[in-house]
């Protein structure tokens, strides 16, 4: 099933900074001393580094990705130094480089859906053993069969979707558009930023390939970036998970201690908690308690008035609004309160989940025994003499939410505030 919700331009934004920083690097051509040298040690240096940090977090798919752009790039780097220091290419380039744009494409996706689902070990080794098949049959027949390996190759099997602008053998093409389908299908299923990079590499691979013996370095700089996309995804998918809920998608504890430290003179906390949720969780199980979490989750992300929704933990939420007072964050805090609390959630059983969002749009519509309401009491400090640190006017935001709570729930206190504020929703 396809979550085209969860899709984020942000899981592109840095695989195309380094694809474009690459493309725009290959088309340089008069280069210094310094970045020739660079460019001749950069994939090896790239391998090393992002392949040590993937074996330190066990992110073998990652590993395997790179190891083997960098196998491809090994095998067609030797060519290339010898069309640059002889003028003319090698007498195996061409089964070389055909083999290369056959299988590059073919283990990148294969290696980009093989989920790590074994133990670990096991799996480094069958990886291995996929790649060490793959690469002696390849080498067998290249040694063996060299001439007819290379007529199988470059034959044209479908003369009438053969065009004069493919530089790349006819095989190569749907073995790629495979690929890509495979690696879209993927992001799409599971949208991740390492399977956003995975989606630009094989858009650089297939640019880079027909550039190899026209463009200097080309080879060089686009396995580079490359795996570099692979690795930056690693570490963006670990930023993440270290910093972003991953039931609710806000940003997690850890990250609010970091604004927090970032904030100004003026600023308002809100503490936000969900009212009888163990209750609502013994009643209704755990699973509708996570819909009812991601569901509060969604409604703080929209608050107006320049508000930002974190995860605290449990059922509570803080919301931070930089640069506020108290007076201009209550309009919002209540319109944010009142969304919630107006909001009824349809209970259903697997079976009967809608197939699209318009149909459970729909149901969300009609009432029912099936539906059920919650509600959130929100405490709020602003930073003032007596609340000068952020963790300060926090513990005063909390306060005002046990407050809240006492006074019956479904409300916004404010710290050192006597009468509720809201009602209680009229069912």
């Amino acid at each position: 099933m396809f979550r085209f919700s969860a899709v984020r331009p942000s899981h592109f934004l840095p695989s195309l900074f380094l694809l474009l920083s690459g493309l725009a690097a290959a088309y340089v051509r008069d280069l210094s001393v310094f970045f020739t040298s660079l460019f001749n040690v950069l994939p090896t240096l790239v391998l090393l580094l992002g392949g040590a940090y993937c074996a330190v977090y066990r992110r073998q798919r990652e590993l395997f990705l790179m190891i083997t752009v960098y196998i491809a790039y090994y095998l067609l780097d030797t060519q290339t130094d010898y069309f640059r220091d002889h003028g003319r290419v090698r007498e195996d380039a061409a089964v070389v480089f055909h083999l290369v744009c056959l299988l590059l494409p073919m283990l990148f996706a294969l290696f980009s859906a093989w989920q790590e689902r074994t133990h670990l070990f096991q799996d480094m080794v069958a990886r291995f053993a996929v790649l060490l098949a793959v690469g002696s049959v390849a080498l067998g027949m290249e040694q063996s069969y060299p001439q007819a390996l290379l007529a199988w190759l470059v034959e044209i099997r479908w003369p009438a979707l053969h065009g004069s602008w493919m530089s790349l053998i006819q095989m190569s093409y749907p073995v790629f558009f495979l690929a890509f389908v495979v690696v879209v299908v993927q992001y799409l299923r599971q949208p991740r930023p390492l399977h956003a990079a995975q989606i630009t590499g094989l858009i650089g691979i297939f640019w880079m390939l027909p550039q190899t013996f026209i463009l200097p370095f080309t080879l060089n700089i686009m396995c580079s970036q490359v795996m570099l996309m692979i690795a930056a995804a690693v570490s963006h998918e670990a930023y993440q998970m270290a910093f972003r809920d991953e039931l609710t998608g806000l940003p997690g504890r850890r990250a609010l201690n970091e604004r927090m430290q970032r904030l100004g003179r003026n600023y308002v906390l809100a503490m936000t908690d969900v009212d009888h949720f163990k209750k609502f969780n013994d009643t209704h199980g755990h699973d509708v308690g996570d819909q009812v979490l991601r569901l509060v989750a969604s409604k703080l992300s929209k608050v107006t008035g320049g508000g930002r929704a974190y995860r605290y933990g449990g059922e509570e939420f803080c919301l931070v609004f930089a640069g506020k007072t108290l007076e201009e964050c209550i309009p919002h805090l209540e319109a944010v309160r009142e969304m919630i609390a107006n909001y009824a959630i349809q209970l259903r059983n697997q079976e009967n989940r809608p197939q699209d969002d318009q149909q459970g749009r729909q149901r969300r519509g009609t009432s029912g025994s099936g539906s059920v309401s919650v509600t959130v009491s929100i405490g709020v400090c602003e930073r003032q003499a007596e609340h000068r640190t952020p963790e300060e006017v926090l513990k005063a935001a909390d306060q005002a939410l046990y407050a809240a709570k006492g006074a019956g729930r479904n409300c916004v206190m404010a710290h050192g505030q006597k009468e509720r504020r809201g009602a209680l929703r009229v069912a």
